[in-house]
């Protein structure tokens, strides 16, 4: 019988770079054939053979609803019926900026744009127009999306500036971005007692999900909020994937502190092309027109995409639904815990609300290079027994997973035994 998963990537192949529109897409780092997706519903989709799987990769975060939500499949319909886009404002604009800005309160006023990439970029532009200072701090395994600025990685010593990690990005283009350890306050101290009067910002994921799942420690993270208010930079908290994730409030409701800037996507969206920055009203009204700091888009606030995310924040909202995300995702990490401590596989996970990840290790790791400790060949064997058995995780080993509303307690048991099969045999 054909693989038309095998099929359709050959023809991909030669139309499309890598034959997908996103690298982790391509399965590279595990092998294999990616599986292209016909349809999906609640926690499922199912592949061009007509597999089925339990997703808990969910779009890389947005759907927290699960698949084809009636309220939100409603909301998206009437949308369409109405028009695609105008170039001019809707009501809705409106009414989702003040949804975000109710669930937000760190964020006075929120402007609307298309991707993560461009929220991070704009907040990034933002934060060194409002400061007039040119430096940035980041952290190694933070992702923030593929803006020049922010595609480095560290140099060979503590507190400098960062080199590119991709092609196409000059050196002079990146020699502001300092990229520090996650987690070290060591060097934290050190970057802003050598260069304090030049940060207009430090951003950071509060809860990593491209190093897989890795928390700032609350020491880490109030040091961060000092540091930032002492030496007058502007803290920014991208809560791309965290936001509405990890809890109504995001990853700054989790750790009580208080950014000067949030970035957020995903879930705003519902699975449309959707995200925000935003922040104090002092600082958003620095941007055109108001001010001198210009950020445009011909589809930012596109009105099907608010229709999208906007249905999902209203559910995300109502009580308890947080509470029983909560409950299941960790009903699912509890499980794999016990399945490989019962077969003697190293394991350790983390979970926050309806995010999770998991490591091939003794101990929950705090920083990038522990990270990549882990055994990448243990993790592909699992990952592969796993799309075997019917599970769909992340095809990478640096990558947080998702759990939805719509993922039942049969589910969990069902991922939880296809995990403790591939221990067993391994």
């Amino acid at each position: 019988m054909t693989d038309r998963n095998d099929t359709l990537f050959e023809r991909a192949r030669a139309v499309i770079p890598g034959g997908v529109n996103s690298p982790v897409r391509a399965f590279k780092a595990v092998g294999g054939t990616p599986r292209f997706i016909q349809r999906a519903q609640g926690a499922y989709f199912w592949d061009a053979n007509d597999k089925r799987y339990i997703d808990y990769i969910g779009s890389w975060g947005p759907m927290i609803l699960g698949h084809g939500h009636p309220a939100v499949v409603e909301a998206v319909q009437k949308a369409v019926l109405e028009g695609f886009s105008y170039g001019a404002p809707t009501e809705r604009e409106i009414e989702l900026a003040e949804a975000i800005l109710a669930l937000v309160p760190s964020m006075e006023m929120v402007r609307l744009v298309s991707s993560g990439t461009e929220a991070a970029m704009s907040a990034l532009r933002l934060a060194r127009g409002a400061t007039g200072r040119k430096s940035i701090i980041k952290f190694e395994g933070c992702y923030h999306g593929h803006a020049d600025a922010l595609l480095v990685k560290a140099g060979s010593g503590l507190a400098t500036f960062g080199n590119p990690t991709s092609a196409g990005v000059p050196p002079e283009v990146v020699q502001h971005t300092i990229v520090l350890e996650y987690n070290n306050l060591q060097q934290l101290e050190e970057a802003f007692a050598l260069h304090g009067h030049d940060i207009a910002c430090l951003m950071i994921e509060a809860i990593a999900g491209n190093m897989n799942f890795v928390r700032a420690t609350p020491e880490f993270a109030r040091r961060c909020r000092e540091l930032c208010t002492q030496h007058g930079a502007l803290l920014v908290f991208d809560e791309v994937m965290t936001g509405f994730r990890v809890g109504l409030h995001g990853a700054q409701g989790v750790l009580g502190i208080k950014p000067d800037l949030t970035v957020l996507g995903k879930v705003i969206g519902g699975g449309m092309p959707l995200a925000a920055f935003g922040g104090p009203r002092a600082i958003m009204e620095q941007l055109a027109p108001l001010g001198p700091v210009y950020q445009a888009g011909t589809l930012s606030g596109n009105p099907v995409a608010t229709a999208c995310g906007l249905a999902t924040l209203k559910e995300i909202a109502k009580p308890g639904f947080y509470e029983a995300l909560g409950q299941k995702t960790r009903s699912l990490v509890d499980g794999l815990k016990a399945a490989a401590a019962a077969e003697g596989q190293p394991f350790n996970a983390d979970s926050e609300g309806g995010m999770f990840g998991f490591f091939l290790m003794k101990d929950l790791p705090q920083n990038y290079a522990t990270v990549m400790t882990t055994d990448n060949a243990q993790f592909n064997a699992l990952f592969h027994g796993l799309l075997d058995r019917g599970v769909y995780i992340a095809p990478a080993l640096y990558e947080a997973g998702f759990v939805s509303a719509a993922h039942t307690d049969d589910d969990i048991a069902a991922t939880v035994e296809a995990a403790r099969d591939i221990f067993r045999k391994r």
